[in-house]
């Protein structure tokens, strides 16, 4: 018995062992499980955004790297000389950062390095990798990480290097992401319609901790998002932007856009939105007014184009028919229509092409409402059928879709003909204006307009988009003819006269529409609100380029298209003829008054330094003085005389003769932007002078 119960007791022992046993490894497991999530964490790797590039490769959106600044006061050569160098480290910090004393910084990294912290942040904001460097080589954070502690954490942030230009068009990033996408995705414009691509694939990495200290080890490397190639020109950008601002700034206007395409390909080379927003505040791309629901209205006199080009392709009329126009006004159906100049007594009786070239509403409606009496779903259906109203898809959203009214709706009226064929009761965006203008600039070919040439990823392209054509032919030659000589017309004998320029021709339309407020009508504060455009091409006889420009609500007495619109236009049209086209061609100048004697270096420009020159060379007999301070050197009879040039002030000087220090310093004292090609003296000068000089325009001198 006695050894029976000692084997009973060994067996109860062993029994309480093994139970013990079984507790103790569930419960070790669990905490074993817990403790590997704690020292064992799984973190997306963000990949980088692809950029959005211009036509030439130059970036107009990428992302760029910025750092945290981490310490781990746990690293195991940190003891070694931290006591000795922590004030070092805290003055080189706060000379670098500015945002803390030395006493500060000293004080909080020895109170990070007595609590051992591993992940210690040293400044709040993030820096940028030349700042890292900088950082770098400061005291204790020098010796690297694990003898310094150093830790940068890399993330990427996107920037915009050509800042405002095109932002509504490139579009920003919105910080709350979206489906398919960690992190920042794109909000609007190209940033959202390519995020796809954009966006590329994030990756996984793995932090675990040893020993209280962090670790990163990558498990899936992220893969880079592709490159989008836009059509969009730097320099072209540059300058529409600033030209519409300048614009926008001086007629205090609510909003203004303006676009500049390729005529053969469609492609747009620029195009910059303006407007305002409560706080009166002008915004570069406070809204997409080119394609976009804000932008879309009556487009008013610009729209006669294509009224009488329908009506020269139904063989209605054509630019030699006759319109009475009487005084500038005309009652149709119970209402008046006035042409701009009324007060003045009228154009009487004219032709069509007159009609348009002075933009005379009266002579308009009456050859629409004349031609398409009884067929009024005729001349909608021409207007439709030339590409007018077609919708652009350009692959941003947010696009506009036009609109015209048409007999048998609800809102057709007996004055809605009228009121049609001079641009009311239809509502279009400026891209669609300029695609219409652009393919009468084309031979009739409507091009669909391109934004975007394709997808790239390590330099070579996994996705081309090309040219696209709406249209094969928007109308007959015999109606495309009439249509470029009336736009041509416009500029020598019409509303645009002023724009007229001896260098290239141009052709074009201004318009002047009253547009609805929304709450509103017609008025805003009991006042009127007017949208000033012109859209056109250039060269005229060799069409390159076609633009189009809207200002809403200009303030002040001068609203007309022409006048407001057009000048911004010109500006473009100079700076692109002259760097894009004018190198290419022979400037046609008059020819020059030949200087029998020869004036050495220099044959006009500052008397007194003139005076100098010839003082030096002994050819002072016959000598004549003005007072003028700027002059001109040229033979007489007697040896040399001294011209005065005339330098009034809002006018451009004329600078030919000139070195380039005195052209320049002449012309940008009247407000004008210079730039020089060549060496020597002024040879041509772009812009003519004696012309008014407009704030900001761009004059190119070549110099021989």
């Amino acid at each position: 018995m006695s050894r029976f119960g000692v084997f009973y007791a060994l067996v109860a022992l062993f029994c309480v062992y093994i139970v013990i046993r079984v507790f103790i490894i569930q419960h070790t497991a669990k905490w074993d499980r817990e403790a590997q999530k704690l020292e064992i964490k799984e973190f997306p790797l963000t990949a980088r955004r692809g950029d959005i590039l211009a036509s030439d490769g130059s970036p107009m959106a990428t992302s760029v790297p910025y750092y945290e600044l981490r310490m781990d006061m746990g690293a195991p050569g940190l003891a070694k000389d931290f006591a000795s160098k922590v004030d070092s480290l805290a003055l080189c910090l706060s000379r670098f950062f500015k945002d803390k004393s030395a006493g500060t910084y000293r004080a909080e990294l020895r109170r990070a390095y007595n609590q051992q912290k591993h992940y210690y942040l040293i400044y709040p904001n993030k820096i940028s990798y030349a700042d890292l460097q900088q950082v770098r080589k400061f005291p204790i954070l020098r010796r690297g990480r694990n003898n310094g502690g150093l830790m940068p954490e890399q993330s990427d942030e996107r920037v915009y290097p050509a800042g405002d230009m095109a932002n509504r068009t490139l579009g920003k990033l919105t910080k709350s992401g979206a489906e398919g996408a960690s992190g920042n995705a794109g909000a609007f414009g190209l940033e959202q319609s390519f995020e796809e691509q954009l966006k590329g694939e994030d990756g996984v990495a793995v932090k675990q901790n040893m020993s209280g200290r962090w670790f990163v080890i990558s498990k899936d490397d992220p893969s880079a998002g592709k490159n989008i190639i836009t059509t969009l020109d730097v320099r072209m950008q540059d300058q529409v932007t600033y030209a519409l601002k300048m614009q926008m700034q001086k007629s205090r206007a609510a909003y203004g856009t303006a676009i500049l395409m390729e005529v053969k390909t469609g492609d747009i080379k620029a195009i910059s939105n303006f407007g305002v927003n409560k706080q009166g505040q002008l915004i570069g791309g406070y809204q997409n007014y080119a394609i976009g629901n804000a932008g879309c209205s009556e487009p008013g006199s610009t729209f006669k184009l294509a009224s009488l080009m329908a009506a020269f392709e139904d063989g209605k009329i054509d630019t030699a028919t006759m319109v009475e126009t009487g005084k500038g006004i005309w009652k149709y159906k119970g209402m008046e229509i006035h042409d701009s100049d009324y007060k003045k007594g009228g154009h009487g009786t004219i032709t069509a092409k007159h009609a348009f070239e002075l933009s005379s509403n009266i002579g308009i409606a009456k050859l629409i409402t004349t031609s398409y009496a009884g067929d009024e779903k005729g001349f909608i259906k021409r207007v439709r059928k030339m590409g007018m109203f077609e919708e652009l898809n350009l692959g941003i959203q947010g696009a506009a879709k036009p609109y015209i009214n048409e007999p048998g709706t609800s809102t057709w009226s007996g004055i809605s003909m009228a009121w049609i064929s001079y641009g009311y009761e239809l509502k279009v965006t400026p891209m669609q204006t300029l695609t219409f203008y652009n393919a009468v600039a084309n031979g009739g070919v409507m091009m669909k307009p391109r934004l975007v040439k394709g997808v790239t990823e390590n330099g070579s392209y996994k996705e081309k988009i090309g040219t696209e054509k709406l249209k094969w032919s928007i109308c007959s030659s015999r109606t495309l003819r009439m249509a470029k000589s009336m736009l041509e017309g416009v500029v020598t004998n019409g509303t645009a006269k002023a724009l007229e320029t001896s260098l290239y021709k141009i052709a074009g339309k201004s318009g002047t529409a009253q547009v609805a407020n929304n709450k509103e009508g017609y008025t805003k504060g009991g006042q009127k609100i007017y949208q000033s455009s012109f859209a056109g091409y250039f060269p005229a006889d060799n069409p390159k380029y076609s633009c189009i420009v809207v200002i809403n609500d200009p303030k002040g007495a001068d609203y007309y298209g022409a006048s407001v619109a057009g000048p911004v236009f010109k500006q473009i049209s100079d700076y692109v003829y002259t760097y894009e086209l004018g190198l290419k061609e022979d400037l046609v100048e008059a020819p020059e008054r030949k200087i029998e004697n020869d004036i050495p270096g220099l044959t006009a420009g500052r008397k007194k330094d003139i005076a100098g020159v010839l003082d030096e060379l002994n050819i002072l007999n016959g000598f004549s003085f003005t007072k003028s301070e700027w002059v001109e050197a040229k033979p007489d009879e007697d040896g040399l005389a001294l011209e005065s040039r005339e330098v009034k002030p809002g006018m451009v000087p004329n600078v030919k003769g000139m070195g380039a220090t005195d052209a320049v310093y002449l012309l940008e004292k009247s407000g004008l932007r210079v730039s020089v090609r060549g060496r020597g003296k002024v040879k041509t000068q772009s812009v003519k002078a004696g012309s008014k000089a407009q704030r900001g325009q761009s004059v190119v001198l070549v110099l021989s």
